[in-house]
């Protein structure tokens, strides 16, 4: 059972997740910081690369299953035309109404 994006807790994460599932590149990069920073499994990424090779080159999607800690941390089952589908955990840092740090990896 998936949660509905306009449901979210956090009206941050919740515009992420939003620019993401609709693969609006600049929506995306609206609400980050300017020196927004992510991981994936532990290993820090370089965002750009990451986001354009795993979310929007792939046709990334989220379906968020569960919130806690406010809507800061996600349990999503997100699917893209590289990997498929996989049940992944997304921990967000929230500055100022702005993603300053996401990490993500197999929940």
């Amino acid at each position: 059972m998936s949660i509905q994006v306009n449901r979210l807790a956090d009206p941050t994460v919740r515009a992420f997740v939003s620019a993401v599932n609709s693969h609006d590149q600049a929506a995306f990069q609206a609400v980050l910081t300017p020196d927004a920073t992510m991981s994936d499994d532990g290993s820090e990424r370089n965002i750009a690369e990451w986001t354009d090779r795993e979310i929007f080159s792939s046709n990334g999607h989220m379906d968020v299953e569960n919130e806690s800690d406010g809507g800061l941390v996600l349990i999503v089952s997100y699917r893209n035309d590289t990997w498929g589908e996989m049940r992944t955990k997304w921990r967000f840092t929230v500055d100022g109404g702005k993603v300053s740090r996401f990490e993500t990896g197999q929940a």
